[in-house]
Order: structure tokens, then sequence, then C-alpha cells
């Protein structure tokens, strides 16, 4: 069976996209889940389980092959799953979807910085920083561009929740968690990503974590 590891679900946004891509490939797995920077954190990702990433999460296991990042996990698990549940039909959608979760992927790091995600918390709205709104209008032009070209009649980016909306699952959490502005037509997108069952399951679990890191639970100032 899969084996997944991952960290607090309050915190860990990798580790989300990670257990979203576990869930949305329909297979079976076992979850882990490490608390991150407790103090036996050092020692644990000294571990064999932990080796081949650098003590990084997400890590995922299949018997004796071994996969991390994000993205690779997704791609792993496309094709270990038939290949029909990440990525569009099309083409020329998959195209997209694939560019846009690369670049999810690699930038952004204003936004990252600046705004750790943090389930549990929202916090009142102040005025982001000039790198940060431009990570936003980026994400909005993203947004806009899947939605008119390949949203059809479904609710997700690219119709049905795939591997896109997992990469961007927790830049949705981020926007709301900040109160952060988004263009009009981004709130209903915003909820149902939010609202999916699997999204659900993972906020309840996060909602249950007795643990806190005190550096992840500042409001920018």
């Amino acid at each position: 069976m899969l084996k997944l590891f991952i960290g607090n679900k309050a915190y860990s946004s990798w580790s989300l996209r990670g257990w979203l891509a576990c869930k949305l490939s329909g297979l079976p797995f076992e979850e882990v889940v490490v608390p991150l920077y407790d103090q036996e954190w050092e020692k644990r990702r000294e571990g064999d389980e932990f080796a081949p990433s650098s003590g990084k999460v997400p890590i995922l296991w299949d018997g004796d092959a071994v996969v991390w990042d994000s993205l690779a996990i997704v791609e792993y698990l496309n094709e270990k799953s038939g290949g029909d549940k990440f990525w569009p039909q099309d083409s020329a959608a998959r195209a997209m979807a694939r560019s846009m979760a690369a670049e999810m992927h690699s930038g952004f790091a204003a936004l990252r910085r600046e705004h750790s995600m943090n389930i549990r918390q929202v916090y009142e709205p102040k005025m982001p920083s000039a790198e940060v709104l431009q990570d936003i209008q980026r994400i909005m032009e993203l947004w806009a561009q899947a939605r008119a070209r390949y949203g059809g009649d479904g609710d997700f980016l690219f119709g049905e929740f795939g591997a896109v909306d997992v990469m961007f699952a927790p830049v949705v959490t981020r926007l709301v968690t900040y109160s952060l502005p988004v263009a009009r037509f981004a709130p209903p997108y915003m909820q149902v990503v939010l609202g999916h069952r699997f999204m659900q399951d993972w906020i309840a679990s996060a909602q249950a974590e007795d643990w806190v890191i005190e550096k992840f639970e500042q409001a920018p100032a």
C-alpha cells in the first residue's frame, strides 16, 4: 500500500497538495502525520523514511519506490491510477493545466513567504506588500483564463476537480486566512475548493490538531 508522510495539517501547504493528490487518485494509502519542528523533528527527519527528500514532506513510498515533491507525486499517481483523474483530456487544456501547475510549483514566492498557511485562522484584512499583490494579480489572471477557456459548466478551473485545483488549494486557504483582495469572480471558485469533500476532511483534521507552531500563528504586521 502507498504510504504518505505529511506535516501538520494546519500549516503544511505542500503536504496538503500531496495528500489531495493521493485522495484524487482513488488509491488506498496510509497517512502518517509528522509534527513539524517539535523536539524530535531534527532526529526524525534523519530517519530512513525521510532520507530521499532530505527530511522534507510530503514524501510518498510505494514499496521500494519513493517520490517526494508534490508535483512529482501528482505525476506518479496520475500514471499509477490510469491517467484519467488529474489532467484534462483535451490536449490544449492539458497543456495549459500543466503550465499553471508548474508555475504554482515554482512561483509566487512573496505570497508564500509573507502569508504562510494556517487553516485554523482568519485574520483581519491588511494591505499586503506590492510583491504579494503582484502574485495575487497573476493568480487571478491564471484562474480567469482557465475558467473562461476550459471551465465549461464545471465548478473548478478546468471543469472537474483535478491536479491544478490540488496545486492551488493551499493558495485558496491563504487568501481566506489573511483576507487578501481577490477579483470578483474568485470567491465562488474558492468556496467550491474549500467545500470539496477532500478539503473538508483535511480542514476537520487540522482543526482537531493540538500542535501550535508560534511562528505560523502571527498575523502580518
